[in-house]
């Protein structure tokens, strides 16, 4: 994992868009968030999905680079005065501190647009074939649109301050948090050329792990610190949001996100080869501390 978090990181950096004297600003902006670290959660799911599938890091390289750069861009506009009003991403002043709230809203763009120059680029072509490439674009788009991340976003906005369902958290989870761990599994998939079997597998696995990230983060919320998660905490109290500890409870969270994460282990049996690196990618985030 830690070979492939270098092969990412450079990645990343070879298709962020080269010096230029008049939009610097904003590529500096785009740079300072996509490059601050973090687990890197969702390319690595695309690189070893597409393994799995019997496919390769390379090819899905853009994909996987692609998918960090809607991650970022949705942290970038979540972070701003109009939506969560943080100071804090990764242990670093969030992009709108640094740069301005207007550059930070351009950054969050310019990544957004080139995620999908990346999943269209001539390296992914050229990796991929136009089909593929086509595909996850596709499966980029309608999970990080309003089928997906966005429409979980305007279910947490209209929630604020509001007691809601169990359901209604779970729903907003599936697809703030979810949907895009559920595009990356698939874009790996999509990159390897899996069949309909793998495919739901591989978006079964990601539904189960998305919602325990998330369970996993209302606990941090209430028991970390604002310099082991390098992000505020307790910010659900203070808006009076509704969470899965508030809900639930503390020892029904730590249950749940357990019995989730079970259940995405088991999908994994539709896979003939060595699913090891996932197994312990999903207990990995179940029992993290950041």
């Amino acid at each position: 994992m830690s070979e492939m978090l270098k092969k990412i990181e450079q990645a990343l950096l070879s298709f962020l868009p080269p010096e230029n004297a008049y939009f610097q600003t904003v590529i500096d902006s785009m740079k300072y968030s996509l490059m601050a670290g973090g687990k890197r959660v969702r390319p690595m799911l695309v690189l070893e999905f597409a393994k799995l599938c019997g496919g390769s890091e390379d090819a899905a390289i853009p994909f996987a680079c692609a998918i960090e750069m809607i991650h970022t861009y949705s942290l970038i506009h979540d972070d701003l005065p109009c939506m969560d009003d943080d100071d804090l991403r990764r242990g670093r002043p969030t992009n709108h501190k640094v740069f301005g709230e207007g550059v930070a809203v351009l950054g969050g763009d310019g990544l957004l647009t080139l995620a999908f120059e990346t999943v269209l680029s001539e390296r992914a072509v050229a990796l991929n074939g136009f089909e593929k490439c086509a595909q996850a674009g596709r499966i980029l788009a309608r999970f990080a649109g309003t089928q997906g991340m966005i429409g979980g976003q305007i279910i947490d906005i209209e929630s604020e301050n509001k007691a809601i369902s169990l359901e209604r958290l779970k729903e907003m989870d599936r697809n703030k948090t979810g949907a895009l761990m559920k595009a990356a599994c698939l874009m790996g998939c999509i990159s390897a050329g899996a069949d309909e079997e793998k495919c739901r597998a591989a978006e079964e696995y990601a539904d189960k792990i998305g919602l325990a990230f998330q369970i996993v983060d209302d606990i941090l919320d209430v028991i970390s610190d604002e310099q082991t998660l390098g992000k505020p905490i307790g910010s659900d109290k203070e808006n009076n949001k509704s969470t899965y500890v508030s809900l639930l409870g503390m020892d029904e969270c730590r249950r749940l996100s357990s019995e989730l994460t079970s259940q995405a282990i088991d999908q994994l049996s539709a896979f003939a080869n060595d699913t090891t690196v996932l197994k312990d990618f999903a207990l990995y985030l179940r029992d993290r501390t950041n």
